[in-house]
């Protein structure tokens, strides 16, 4: 049984509908209501604990793979959501990817080929911080960085649609074989979104973090969110479905993040292996022969 016919996606009120109905104007970014930081912060760790335990599962069943995609504008908390979720997960089964602009060796390839090397092996989580997306969303902001691709004919009319409908196919095949896929974009708001960036130019720790062209990209705001609304709704789908979280308070993103990490995992009902009676009796033999040693 293929992993998009076992699982489904866990309910939410920001789950992406899969209808094309979603739009950006009325997507939250904050909490519906008051939030209770404390209690956010530990009811997001029982849920990273049973994550833990859910990932051994995985990796003893080793059938099924796991990969959770994060994209947000820059300071959307992409970053410390990943760390603080899967804080304690066995790093045998977990695996990372933070994709950057692409090297010239992926620019040989198509655009999705850097992600394929990337994806995560059967009984492993794998996270991307960023991801193919990028190049719907960035590069649509910034057709410019086209150029660089080479390819043999650029239509903007139907290049975005190509690529959306290359990106169903592509995530279509890895849910066929086993890959369980879950999208969450990060939804900040340009108010709280200055207000980080400008907690990185006074607090020194965070210095490095700053990049002039986050200012310049501000500007640029409309397009981004427009680029958004487009592929999350062209690509939510019941086997790799969008979540926009909101992502203003990131005590109450990580646990809504978390919440549905865990709930993913548990809807496969995997446990750890049993075995059966001849495999038993030869751990039984093999026991009583260590014993004699």
């Amino acid at each position: 049984m293929s992993a998009s016919r076992k699982w489904s996606a866990p309910e939410s009120a920001y789950l992406v509908p899969f209808d094309g109905s979603f739009r950006m104007s009325s997507a939250p970014t904050g909490p519906p209501d008051k939030v209770d930081e404390d209690a956010c912060e530990k009811a997001r760790e029982e849920r990273t604990a049973e994550i833990y335990q859910l990932q051994r599962k995985l990796y003893a069943d080793n059938r099924y793979s796991a990969l959770f995609v994060f994209q947000a504008i820059d300071a959307g908390g992409k970053d410390s959501t990943i760390r603080n979720v899967f804080t304690g997960v066995n790093p045998a089964g977990f695996q990372v990817f933070s994709f950057k602009a692409p090297s010239e060796q992926e620019l040989d390839h198509d655009f999705l080929w850097r992600v394929a090397q990337r994806l995560p092996e059967r009984g492993r989580i794998g996270v991307f911080n960023r991801s193919h997306y990028e190049e719907v969303l960035v590069v649509r902001v910034h057709p410019e960085f086209l150029e660089r691709q080479r390819l043999p004919n650029i239509n903007l009319e139907t290049l975005w649609s190509e690529r959306f409908a290359s990106i169903c196919d592509f995530e279509k095949h890895l849910a066929d074989n086993g890959t369980l896929i879950v999208k969450f974009f990060l939804n900040v708001s340009k108010e709280e979104q200055k207000r980080r960036l400008l907690r990185r130019i006074d607090k020194p720790s965070r210095n490095w973090k700053f990049s002039a062209e986050d200012v310049e990209e501000r500007k640029r705001w409309p397009d981004y969110m427009a680029a958004f609304e487009d592929a999350l709704n062209q690509t939510s789908r019941p086997w790799a479905p969008w979540y926009a979280i909101p992502a203003d308070n990131k005590p109450f993103m990580r646990l809504e993040v978390a919440r549905i990490v865990q709930q993913t995992l548990e809807s496969l009902g995997l446990d750890f292996p049993k075995l059966d009676d001849a495999a038993r009796s030869a751990l039984a033999e093999c026991r009583a022969a260590l014993e004699r040693q």
